[in-house]
């Protein structure tokens, strides 16, 4: 900053010395002076971005002080993911079934039973039935131990729960989407027959679908917000974020479990 004082000092040196042997200094700071004073702030510009690219693989040789010092971290978080919480005697997959699964069905009856207590918690209101996409199980889990790491292989993502009150219009949208895309789609106190392109015998929690009746839906954040096409949960009646991470509902239910024993129960079946 250039104060005026200091302008004004200058020009009176120069008025009093001109003929000194200061003069050519004093005339070079009265110019930089004022040209400083003149010059206008501008905003940095950009002038060049450069770019390397750092490759990381088997030859990366390892930093003996990076490495020494998180050893400890690592070594308590493979304790912790490597504990086992439950077991399974069969293997749970995705794919054992055309239109459900031994995993989706686990998956779905979990988050069922975890989130309705939250989201009861939260609101006094209970969950109706429950949907998620058959692509958001990323794992399958073999028979044997289970572990907080197979909760993670199979929902790596961040995902939470939320429940979403779908009009029954809504729900012939999601019923339909269910006929039209035969996949093994995670669902839960749901049941339904497909024929043809099209869907029957619908019950929800055991009682017949009712068109007229709004119906509160568990699902994925994700999906809620139109992810795998689900376009039916977009903009519902009402949405309750319950701030609960399907991983987490994993997690929690396998602790409190002894055995995991999943069946086929032909909630989505094909009709004779």
């Amino acid at each position: 900053m250039i104060y005026k004082s200091t302008l004004l000092h200058v020009i009176k040196q120069v008025a009093t010395d001109f003929n000194s042997m200061k003069k050519q200094f004093l005339l070079l700071a009265l110019c930089t002076l004022i040209l400083g004073a003149c010059k206008k702030d501008t905003p940095a510009k950009l002038y060049q971005i450069k770019a390397n690219q750092l490759v990381t693989d088997s030859t990366t040789a390892d930093k003996k002080t990076v490495t020494d010092f998180i050893a400890p971290f690592k070594t308590h978080l493979n304790e912790q993911l490597d504990a086992v919480l439950c077991t399974t005697p069969i293997d749970l997959t995705r794919v054992d079934s055309e239109l459900e699964s031994s995993l989706g069905n686990l998956m779905a009856d979990i988050c069922f039973e975890q989130g309705n207590m939250v989201y009861n918690k939260q609101t006094g209101n209970s969950v109706d039935f429950v949907l998620f996409n058959y692509g958001g199980i990323r794992a399958p889990i073999a028979k044997g131990s289970i572990t907080a790491r197979n909760a993670f292989e199979v929902m790596p993502f961040e995902n939470e729960l939320v429940v979403v009150e779908l009009s029954g219009n809504k729900v012939i949208e999601l019923l339909q989407y269910l006929a039209n895309n035969k996949k093994a789609h995670p669902i839960s106190q749901l049941r339904l027959k497909l024929e043809k392109n099209t869907y029957k015998d619908v019950t929800i929690k055991g009682a017949k679908f009712d068109a007229t009746k709004n119906y509160f839906v568990l699902t994925s954040d994700y999906l809620q917000e139109g992810g795998d096409k689900m376009d039916f949960f977009k903009n519902p009646i009402a949405l309750h974020k319950t701030n609960y991470k399907i991983r987490t509902a994993l997690i929690d239910f396998f602790k409190k479990t002894d055995s995991i024993i999943p069946n086929l129960d032909n909630r989505f079946i094909y009709a004779n």
